[in-house]
This record gives C-alpha cells, structure tokens and sequence, in this order.
C-alpha cells in the first residue's frame, strides 16, 4: 500500500509545470527586484522602518511630555526661533514632532501588516475550502461574503471601536475581519480552476484526502500570486488607522498615532503648519514606497505566470 506522503509526491511528479512552481516566490522576487521603482520602495521603505524602530530607542526626548516654554518651535532653518533638537519643530504642548510622527509611523506599519496577514489568512482559508470543496459550504460562505462586503469597512469599524476604548489589537481585528472578504473571492476563484486540473485528479484517485490536496496541492499555486497583491493593502490599512485616529478611534493618547497629531495640528495650520504635514509627509512617503514595491510585485506576477502559459 502507498502511504499518504507516497500519494502526494506521485500526484506532484508528473506535471513539469508545477515543479516549476516549487520556486514561484523566488521567481517573481527575482522579477520584481530588477525594476528600478521596486529598488527604490524597498529602500525608503527600509529607511523609514529602521527610523521607526531605533530613533525612538536612542533620542533622549519623551514623547508624551509636555514642555510649555518649547511650544511651537519651527523645524530647522525655517523660523525665527528654531533648535537642532528638535528638527521638526515642537507642537502645542512643546512635544517633539519627529519622534511623535515616527511613533506613529511604528504603529501604524505594525497595524498595516497585522491586519493584511489576518485578511489574507482568513479569506485565503476560508476561499480555498469553498471553491475546491463547493456544495452548500461553498454557498454559505458565500453568503457570508456577501453580507460582510455589504457593509463599509469603516463604518463597521467605526461602530464597533466607537463602543469601547480601542488597542492595537481590538483595531487590526476589527479591520481584518472587515477585509477577509476579497481575499476570500480571489482564493475561491482560483481553487476552483485548480480543482479541475490533471494532478489534482491523479491525487484523488491514488486516494489523497481533500485536505491533503489543499494544503500541499492548490495552496502553493494559489496563495503566492494573492500574496504579492496583498502587499498593496498594507498601505490601504495603514490610511484607515489614520482615519480612525483622526476620528479619535484609533490608539488612544498619550500613545502618539498619525491621524490623532493631524487631528490635533489641524487647529494650528496657520501659526504651526508642521505640526500635521510631518505626520502626513511620514504617511505619503510611506504609501509612495509600499505602492512602487506592490505595483512592481504585481507586474512581476503577471510576466512569470505570462510566460508559463
């Protein structure tokens, strides 16, 4: 008798194709880094992650204590009273703007990526086992989909965190379990292209279970094209925690948070411009970076699966 390992590895075998499959990631890395918009998102996104995590770390300033006498000091070279301790400037209450706004960066990466490896988790699971599996479990979590993509995003968010003081982690559940659905749709379609394909067939007959099939068959050929999209939606969830922070839904202060320093710099636009353009000048080159790295993934995916058909 063929054991269970024995059956998979038969059914993997024959088709040339997929063992070519083996090293997709590897194959559409390749692709994208030779792209110069590639290479330049990865490197100001690398700049702004390493800022993020080590100058808070190093500078000797406290982000959330207030220093009236340094209030509204203007950033370097571009006011009357100006200090290189504070290259940014100071905002209202003589608090740092360059180390709140990279704070703020810090969560708000950690929220984005979070977020996008829950959505991507959950509607991937959820839309390989109703597309390959089909029936009524493919028509209820349907449904499901259905019902949850009729409800905006934000204004679920909106009415759920609006009940209690929300976290880092109450705000990327909320957003990941209001974004699984897309995810869910993409994996569907593609499981149920992959289901009717020969090796999945040759497994089924030499007795491999559905499961089995998924987990080691249809998952790496449908997950890593999903997966290279999915890096756009960092920057989707990154502008709906600012968003919510503007709202005052987002992470709550003395935490800094982007859209809790805009809101906060908006009453000061005149007198102290710096106050919200550091923040959004932070969040724009951010989603700049992350956006030439996803458009170059993208356009990567689509040579190497181009050139395989």
């Amino acid at each position: 008798m063929m054991s269970t390992e024995d059956v998979v590895s038969t059914a993997q075998a024959p088709p040339p194709a997929h063992a070519a499959d083996r090293s997709i990631v590897a194959r559409i890395c390749h692709e994208a880094w030779g792209a110069t918009g590639f290479k330049i998102g990865f490197a100001v996104f690398v700049t702004l992650l390493l800022a993020s995590l080590i100058y808070p770390e190093v500078s000797p300033l406290n982000p959330t204590k207030m220093s009236i006498p340094e209030k509204f000091i203007a950033p370097v070279l571009l006011g009357p009273h100006w200090s290189w301790l504070h290259p940014m400037g100071t905002d209202q209450l003589g608090r740092d703007v360059l180390l709140r706004s990279l704070i703020g960066l810090r969560y708000s990466l950690l929220i984005g990526v979070s977020t996008v490896v829950l959505m991507f988790a959950v509607g991937c699971v959820l839309g390989l086992i109703s597309g390959f599996r089909g029936g009524l479990l493919d028509t209820a979590i349907m449904r499901l989909t259905d019902a949850q993509l009729s409800i905006p995003m934000v204004i679920l968010a909106i009415a759920i965190l609006g009940v209690s003081r929300p976290t880092v982690l109450s705000i990327v559940v909320v957003l990941g379990l209001s974004g699984w659905p897309l995810y869910a749709r993409v994996a569907r379609s593609a499981a149920q292209t992959e289901r009717k394909k020969e090796f999945v067939r040759g497994a089924r007959v030499l007795g491999a279970s559905d499961w089995r099939i998924i987990l080691l068959l249809v998952a790496p050929n449908v997950l890593p094209p999903i997966a290279f999209v999915a890096v756009l939606d960092i920057a989707r969830m990154m502008i709906f925690e600012a968003i919510l922070g503007f709202l005052g839904l987002g992470i709550q202060p003395p935490t800094p948070s982007f859209g809790s320093i805009i809101a906060d710099g908006r009453k000061y636009l005149i007198n102290a411009w710096w106050i919200a353009t550091s923040p959004g000048f932070f969040l724009a080159l951010t989603l700049v970076s992350i956006n030439l790295m996803g458009a170059a993934l993208e356009r990567a995916r689509n040579r190497v699966y181009g050139g395989e058909r």
